[in-house]
């Protein structure tokens, strides 16, 4: 296996990881370590070439900076990728040699699922390394956190309408979700539970139509659900989804999802902004699913107490960023920046 330093300015630690044996190519990224650890998922999907797979290492080890410090978890900011298609190229050898790069780490960076993999691959994982959480059994084991992040966004998507809808009760309310994957799929049971009207759009027809029969929602083409109109949009699948093209067609009122890094740019927000549509920060509002991990990493024995107190704190936090951000005329994407960096320098002073 060969593991090399990739030069940056912007990022602690960047490596590449390639293994021929295994036909492991990978790229690990170390954002910041002043609060702690480094910890973020492991995602694996058929990136288009190694400069998208780097890109969404770096960008994504950023947010979990930025995630971790809003969660107020004593965590830095990671994560990993690894190119190839889960469901064709992920093998026992594959996910072994990804541990043994994470332990060449000794503990600086923690590892857990994302998309693409599942608690059982991070059991494999972690016959390599004890850098490794999101484990389905042993000391702590956090599981699944797609049902913590869930309900974590529905407390975000909440929120965001008691500020920009005048009420938190989602009765009635439209909310078009993009994406049925393990966080939409929990997220689309939580929002028909609360009464909320679903419209759905996923890759998976198949997903599609049994959330139609489960939920009683209205299912669009991937290529219209950016479009419908509806009070909430809910983005659940990739980033960037919010850009220049979209955000000018976007017939809500307010956006608050689990997809990471929504905003293609920052740009972006402002324009969200400018339209009066209500953004929900979403390393604020999908701080679930780290929060449920941590309880691993920090050997936390009250996970259920652990995962309650933090949920109600990034949801807290959303709330005090929403009310500066309405006081004050200013983009929530720009408030929530503010007051993580703040954070931060507090930590570091």
């Amino acid at each position: 296996m060969q593991i090399t330093r990739i030069p940056t300015n912007s990022h602690e630690e960047v490596l590449r990881v390639c293994d021929d044996a295994t036909g492991l190519v990978a790229f690990i990224a170390i954002h910041s370590t002043q609060l702690g650890p480094a910890a973020g998922g492991l995602r694996m999907k058929p990136y288009d070439d190694a400069d998208a797979a780097l890109c969404d290492a770096l960008r994504l080890s950023h947010g979990m900076t930025f995630k971790n410090a809003a969660a107020g978890l004593p965590l830095g900011g990671g994560k990993a990728v690894i190119m190839g298609d889960p469901g064709r190229d992920k093998s026992e050898a594959l996910l072994m040699a990804v541990g043994r790069a994470v332990d060449a780490l000794k503990g600086r960076y923690w590892t857990a699922e994302d998309m693409g993999m599942g608690p059982a691959d991070m059991a494999v994982i972690a016959r390599e390394t004890d850098f490794v959480a999101g484990r389905a059994d042993g000391p702590n084991a956090s599981g699944d956190p797609s049902p913590t992040t869930a309900r974590g966004i529905l407390n975000a998507i909440r929120c965001t309408a008691r500020h920009r809808l005048g009420s938190g009760d989602l009765t009635g309310r439209r909310v078009a979700l993009q994406g049925l994957g393990h966080v939409g799929w929990q997220l689309a049971g939580l929002l028909h539970e609360a009464g909320a009207g679903l419209i759905v759009a996923d890759m998976d027809r198949a997903r599609c139509d049994t959330a139609a029969g489960a939920f009683g929602a209205e299912v669009v083409a991937v290529d219209r659900i950016l479009s419908v109109e509806a009070d909430i949009l809910a983005p659940c699948a990739i980033g960037g989804v919010l850009n220049a093209k979209t955000v000018p067609g976007l017939r809500v009122k307010a956006v608050a999802g689990g997809a990471n890094n929504q905003l293609a740019t920052p740009a972006d927000g402002d324009a969200l902004h400018a339209r009066g549509i209500l953004y929900a920060p979403d390393y604020v509002a999908n701080a679930g699913g780290i929060i449920n991990v941590a309880t691993e990493i920090l050997r936390i024995d009250d996970r259920a107490g652990f995962v309650a107190e933090k949920l109600g704190e990034a949801e807290a936090t959303l709330d005090a960023i929403l009310t500066r951000a309405a006081a004050e005329g200013l983009a929530p994407h720009r408030v929530a920046d503010e007051t993580v960096l703040a954070r931060m320098n507090r930590a570091a002073a």
